[in-house]
């Protein structure tokens, strides 16, 4: 369960989250575990991976890219400024150390039945919002509703939600139109709670952007700012939940500071000059080259490479099938065929990279060898809406190891062009008299020395490719109108993949503004194959389904897969500090990080 869709608003979307899913009589538990018990017990003191004596203060300086014109998370419209989630606390938080945990945050304590047809939440008499005003049943009732209301994707990811009532003075429950679905009650728990009183007074409407810092009840509110341009989140200091179990060691930094850039080489060159404390590096000739600087040497800058144990998801150059030109699997199939991704490993990524083969690469999900017998039972139904090789053949992306492996690549891409009815005259790609074209759209220029020689090779079969470079309001508003060829895009995953699969892949998703669905997928497999994953009765259902739906994906072409990396590359100024044990799942970073406060 990733849902990861918003830009820069829901709160901490790339952290698993889970809940307690044994079928078991209703009774309220502290925490819960998709994978059985979980592993901290009532009344413990803080996560393993914490440091519960790090010292609290400090401004730590980041980057972010591009601008921000809104602090309105909930809403599709306005470009939001980054990690507004700091200001705002949800019903259940979850741990790093585990496959997929949640324990009690806003809520205290979470029961449901045996069949899952509704979750109930006792709130923490202690919560409240920055004002002082308390935490009630009637915030998260407000609240669910408001947003299901205002975006398309809690409209989506809560549609299973039949009702939400009061059932005691301190008490929610969300009823289910749907039985069985295991991990409702553990989507449920990762509904942020809004200040009712806040947004229902003074005229402030929600369905619109604001740039007036919102009321929030997290561990940070929004303090000095200027609009698109830097924005500070300051600590709470009586925040209501610093002493509370999950947030022991966490939130160590008085203030956080985002300054802005439309240009990531000028944020790094920030960086560099020490005007930026950490960076998260994604860029492969940067961490293979830019770091040979004297604060390396000397030791002042920190240059890390803690493992990364989660799934890697599937990050690729994104077909807008919408495009008649992109509806056939087999001119999907010849871009792949064209890009030559050994090539840019050794010449532009400096072989840091291994090829993405997977949705789900780097975890156990991901689908491997020929379909199992418990796959083959949710595909064989299928098969007739199904490429064949998705019971037949190893899903394996073309491979360039000598010039003739590209050439030779290059021919099985113009055979499959032209089994598709395109053909090369003059020198151009066409099919009833149109010629193939395709922009790929960038909101970076990280990705133009990439798609260049991409472009040659697409070139070589007569394609008529090129470059679009937006900025990020005008990418952000393509994207969400699905007005693009290609794009590049990343699909997150959670080792416990769920609703949110629907987002990303479902027929109902394909034309819903603001959805995930990018690719415009509508096959009746795929749906169904979801639904097997989301009411999956135990793990090893949940794997095989999982798997089953990785094969479907890979062998309809939808993306070029990319690369990926199994560690994350921290770079970061002496001053910051972490803890001896990262988690295994996640960096941390800047929840459970720290300033050095030495002299």
């Amino acid at each position: 369960m990733k849902p990861s869709h918003i830009l820069r608003a829901v709160p901490s979307l790339t952290v698993l989250f889970v809940i307690m899913l044994l079928p078991v009589a209703a009774q309220e538990r502290h925490g819960l575990s998709l994978f059985g018990d979980p592993k901290y017990q009532s009344g413990f003191a803080h996560f393993d991976y914490v440091n519960p004596a790090a010292p609290k203060g400090g401004t730590v300086r980041l980057s972010a890219f591009g601008r921000f014109d809104s602090f309105n998370p909930f809403i599709i419209k306005g470009s939001v400024a980054d990690n507004i989630s700091l200001i705002y606390d949800t019903l259940t938080k979850s741990s790093l150390d585990e496959p997929g945990s949640q324990y009690g945050l806003v809520a205290a304590s979470v029961s449901y039945g045996a069949d899952y047809s509704s979750v109930s939440f006792k709130l923490n008499p202690e919560a409240r919002f920055h004002d002082g005003h308390h935490i009630d049943a009637q915030d998260v009732i407000w609240t669910f509703e408001t947003l299901t209301s205002n975006h398309p994707f809690y409209k989506a990811y809560y549609a299973d939600v039949k009702a939400v009532t009061q059932t005691a003075p301190n008490e929610v429950t969300f009823v289910f139109h749907v039985t069985g679905n295991r991990e409702l009650p553990q989507i449920v728990g990762q509904l942020p709670v809004l200040p009712r009183h806040y947004w229902t007074s003074d005229n402030r409407d929600i369905s619109k952007t604001t740039l007036e810092p919102p009321l929030g009840s997290g561990p940070y509110r929004i303090g000095a700012f200027e609009a698109g341009r830097q924005v500070t989140f300051e600590r709470v200091e009586d925040y209501w939940a610093k002493d509370l179990n999950v947030n022991v060691g966490h939130y160590n930094f008085a203030a956080i500071r985002y300054d802005y850039f439309g240009d990531l080489t000028v944020a790094f060159e920030a960086f560099k000059a020490g005007e930026l404390d950490f960076q998260a590096e994604n860029n492969s000739k940067r961490w293979a080259t830019g770091y040979k600087i004297p604060a390396v040497t000397s030791g002042n800058m920190v240059l890390a490479t803690p493992e990364n144990g989660n799934t890697q998801g599937m990050q690729g150059f994104v077909f807008n099938t919408r495009r008649d030109k992109f509806k056939d699997p087999r001119v999907r199939e010849a871009f792949s065929y064209a890009f030559d991704f050994e090539w840019a490993n050794k010449t532009l990524f400096y072989g840091q990279y291994k090829r993405t083969d997977s949705y789900f690469d780097n975890s156990e999900l991901a689908a491997t060898g020929l379909p199992s017998d418990t796959e083959l039972a949710l595909l064989s139904p299928l098969r007739d809406s199904l490429p064949e090789r998705v019971f037949t053949q190893t899903f394996i992306n073309p491979v360039n190891t000598k010039p003739s492996d590209v050439r030779k690549n290059l021919r099985q891409a113009k055979t499959l062009l032209e089994a598709a009815g395109w053909r090369v005259t003059n020198g151009k790609l066409s099919k009833n008299g149109e010629t193939f074209k395709v922009e790929f759209l960038l909101a970076q220029a990280a990705f133009e020395r990439i798609i260049s020689p991409y472009i040659k090779n697409l070139k070589k079969l007569g394609i008529e490719a090129s470059i679009r470079m937006v900025d990020v309001t005008q990418y952000q508003n393509r994207v969400l109108g699905f007005d693009f060829d290609i794009m590049v895009n990343s699909f997150g995953q959670s080792l416990s993949p769920g609703n949110e699969q629907r987002n990303y892949w479902g027929s109902e998703s394909a034309d819903r503004q603001g959805g995930r669905n990018l690719i415009g997928i509508k096959s009746a497999a795929v749906d169904q194959l979801v639904e097997h994953i989301i009411f999956a009765e135990d793990r090893a259902a949940q794997i095989a389904a999982t798997r089953a739906l990785d094969r479907v994906l890979l062998w309809n072409f939808y993306v070029v897969p990319h690369w990926h990396i199994p560690y994350h590359r921290l770079a970061y100024w002496k001053p910051l500090q972490h803890p001896d044990r990262l988690p295994p799942y996640a960096h941390g970073f800047p929840d459970i990080w720290w300033r050095d406060q030495a002299p």
